[in-house]
């Protein structure tokens, strides 16, 4: 191959000074006469069914069963030898990669789109990738800033399990060389009871992250329950217990508990944070402009940050060049490739002792499991249908409020109007035996709310 490129100075990062503004992170210098010229020839969307590993199918079925649907970006060049991928979670994802998106980079230069978050996800990723291809270097050495390490923290991810699937999620864990587990607190269950399984399943160096999205609903309801958690070595950090907008309730918070809180970016802005010390730090996600503008922004403050951006194995990888450069991603990256049986590579990420070694090769630095592409690859709709349910909170005395969705519990729970982790609290799905007596009572549910029984 015979190109001009734009090569990365010594030391493992571009010469040009590290900046703020978005626009110019992790872009090379279109003024450079060493400019790199790459031609996109064309976009390929490639919809794929990942299936579940089979605990996690069970709990994600109440509202993350459109997860195991993955888009992934397959980017052709005028060089035949130089293809990116990337890869969307169109259910979830920060960005979509649109029609619009597709037309606008078709037979233009890939280099002029390193950063621009308007691409969406997959089509970001997928030209990190073959931009450090044709350069022959790692994408972390894109960002124009200092490798600061090679293994990244890692966390397994779980939704909110029975305190015996989070036992057995975390000892699998463990056997995969992970030492740190984010998991949902939801007032529904026993909190405690799903610590002490976690606790008594694994290694004293095993760690807990609680991720609440706010449900705790204030100050005064949350601290008794953190205050009671506190007491547990292997608790570590508590993220969004409490509504983040609520400044003076989470300076409150804070001082009254022993373990960090992790506000997702943004919430409230950053000047109110740092001037109010509302949190210890962030959770920082989305584009690669926007996550190395936000990683620079808190490592200004001394903040440090999970790394959560979302996916298979693909998307792991981003997050490890990420992780190589910015200082302050302390926190165990939340990437929940763990909850899936595949991770489209052709070879595994390596992760011990809880981290992952951030791929060395070209781009993303991890070749793509054709076969799997192949093997799982799904026709339109891109969507499974809605889920029928029925859900049961269950409290001691075999009190019950009955659910058809879990979005129902998170408005009761947002809104202060169920009791918060009681002891002996669980949620349940209750089987469709086909009756009318289940049918009646699901619809029930769905049309006119929470039935008590």
């Amino acid at each position: 191959m015979s190109m001009a490129v734009f090569t990365p100075a010594a030391g493992g990062h571009c010469s040009r000074s590290p900046v703020t503004d978005t626009q110019h992170l992790g872009q090379t210098s279109k003024d450079s006469e060493r400019q790199m010229k790459i031609t996109i020839k064309d976009v390929e969307r490639i919809t794929v069914h990942v299936p579940f590993t089979p605990r996690c199918k069970v709990w994600c079925a109440r509202e993350q069963y459109q997860w195991d649907i993955s888009e992934v970006v397959r980017v052709t060049t005028d060089v035949p030898d130089i293809v990116g991928y990337g890869e969307t979670m169109p259910h979830y994802t920060w960005g979509k990669v649109t029609d619009e998106a597709i037309a606008r980079v078709k037979g233009a230069n890939a280099v002029d789109f390193l950063a621009d978050d308007s691409l969406g996800a997959g089509l970001q990723m997928a030209i990190y990738d073959l931009v450090g291809k044709a350069l022959e270097v790692p994408a972390y050495r894109l960002f124009n800033l200092p490798r600061v390490r090679e293994w990244c923290p890692i966390s397994w991810w779980n939704v909110d399990m029975s305190p015996e699937d989070f036992a057995a999620e975390a000892t699998e864990a463990v056997s995969r060389g992970y030492t740190s587990h984010k998991i949902k607190g939801r007032p529904w269950w026993d909190i405690c009871a799903q610590v002490e399984a976690v606790r008594d399943a694994t290694p004293d160096y095993y760690h807990l992250d609680i991720d609440w999205n706010q449900m705790l609903v204030n100050a005064s309801r949350a601290t008794p329950v953190l205050q009671r958690l506190d007491q547990y070595p292997i608790v570590d950090i508590y993220e969004s217990p409490i509504p983040q907008a609520d400044v003076e309730g989470n300076r409150q918070l804070r001082s009254k508990i022993s373990r960090p809180i992790a506000h997702h970016f943004g919430n409230p802005p950053f000047p109110t944070v740092v001037r109010d010390e509302v949190c210890d730090g962030f959770v920082v996600g989305g584009g690669v402009g926007g996550v190395l503008k936000q990683g620079i922004q808190a490592a200004a403050f001394d903040k440090p940050f999970f790394l959560q951006i979302v996916g298979t194995g693909i998307t792991t990888a981003l997050s490890l060049q990420l992780g190589a450069v910015l200082s302050h991603a302390q926190w165990p990256a939340v990437n929940c490739m763990n909850i899936y049986e595949e991770d489209l590579l052709a070879t595994p990420l390596k992760i011990k002792g809880g981290y992952a070694q951030t791929p060395e090769g070209p781009g993303l630095g991890i070749d793509i499991d054709e076969d799997a592409l192949v093997r799982l690859r799904m026709e339109p709709p891109y969507e499974h249908p809605p889920l029928r349910l029925l859900l049961a909170l269950v409290w001691p005395g075999e009190r019950r409020r009955y659910y058809a969705t879990i979005q129902q519990c998170w408005t009761d729970a947002l809104n202060g109007n169920m009791p918060i982790h009681e002891a002996g609290s669980r949620l349940e799905y209750v089987e469709n035996d086909g009756s009318k007596d289940w049918d009646e009572l699901q619809t029930l549910a769905a049309t006119q709310g929470p039935v008590f029984a």
